[in-house]
C-alpha cells in the first residue's frame, strides 16, 4: 500500500497527472468559452440574442456543462500543482490555490446566468410577463452578465499565474524560462482584461497580439507536465552539504 502511495505521489507521476487536468482544461475551457459562448451573445442585439439561444438550446445546455467540468478540472490542475510544489514555498501554493478558487466561483456563478437565459428564451411564462421584447431584453442581460462575468474571471485567470511562475522558476523542477513566461502571461492577461473595461476599442485592436503570450506559456506549462514531468533534482548527501557550507 505504501508503494502505491509513493508511486502516485512521486513528483512526475503528480506532474503528469496536473497536465492532464490542465489540458481538460485547456479543451473544455476553449470550446465553452472560444466557441460556445460567442455563438450565443450577440452583444446589443436582444432579438438575435435570444434567437441564437432558441435556435441551439442543446448547444446551452453543452456550453453550461463545459464551463463546470472546467471548473472541476481547474480546481483539480491546482489541487495536483500544489502537491507537487508546496514543498518549494507554502504560503505562494496556498495563494496559487485561493486564486484559482475564486476564479471557479466566478465560472460556476457565469453558468447560471447562462442556463437561466435559456430558461427565460424557452418559457413562456416570462414572454407573458414581459412581452417578446423584455423578455429578449432579459435573455440579453443574463449573457451579458455572464459574458463581462467571463472577463472578471480573468483576474484570476492571470493572478493564479504569478505564483505558479515563481514556484515554477526558483523549484528547479521546471525551466525558469517558463516560470518567467508564465509570470508574463498573466501581466497580458490583466493588461487584456483592463484595457477590456476601461478602452473597449483599444482593448478589441490589442487582444489578438497579447493573448499570444498567455498561449505559449500555457501550452508550454501543459506539454512540459504531460511530457517531461517535472526535472530531476539532485538530492544533496548530508556530508556533502556540511562540506559546501563550511
Amino acid at each position: 500500500m505504501d508503494t502505491k502511495l509513493e508511486n502516485i505521489s512521486s513528483p512526475k507521476r503528480l506532474a503528469r497527472i496536473a497536465g492532464l487536468f490542465y489540458l481538460i482544461v485547456g479543451i473544455v475551457g476553449g470550446f465553452a468559452e472560444g466557441y460556445g459562448d460567442p455563438k450565443l451573445y450577440a452583444a446589443g442585439n436582444p432579438a438575435a440574442t435570444t434567437g441564437n439561444v432558441l435556435a441551439n438550446p442543446g448547444l446551452v445546455r453543452l456550453i453550461v456543462a463545459a464551463h463546470l467540468l472546467d471548473a472541476v478540472f481547474f480546481v483539480l490542475t491546482a489541487m495536483a500543482l500544489y502537491l507537487l510544489l508546496q514543498h518549494v514555498h507554502q504560503s505562494v501554493a496556498r495563494a496559487m490555490l485561493a486564486f484559482v478558487a475564486l476564479a471557479v466561483g466566478i465560472i460556476t456563478l457565469n453558468a447560471v446566468f447562462e442556463f437561466e437565459a435559456l430558461q427565460v428564451a424557452t418559457g413562456a411564462s416570462y414572454a407573458a410577463a414581459f412581452g417578446a421584447t423584455g423578455s429578449n431584453a432579459l435573455v440579453l442581460m443574463l449573457l451579458d452578465i455572464q459574458h463581462y462575468g467571463t472577463l472578471s474571471a480573468q483576474v484570476f485567470f492571470g493572478l493564479w499565474l504569478v505564483p505558479l511562475g515563481y514556484l515554477a522558476y526558483i523549484s528547479k523542477l521546471f525551466p525558469k524560462a517558463l516560470g518567467v513566461t508564465l509570470i508574463a502571461a498573466a501581466a497580458c492577461y490583466l493588461v487584456d482584461l483592463f484595457a477590456a473595461f476601461l478602452a473597449p476599442d483599444f482593448g478589441r485592436q490589442i487582444h489578438p497580439f497579447i493573448v499570444i503570450v498567455p498561449a505559449i506559456a500555457e501550452i508550454w506549462m501543459v506539454g512540459y507536465l504531460l511530457i517531461i514531468g517535472v526535472r530531476t533534482v539532485k538530492s544533496v548527501k548530508p556530508q556533502e552539504r556540511i562540506l559546501a557550507e563550511a
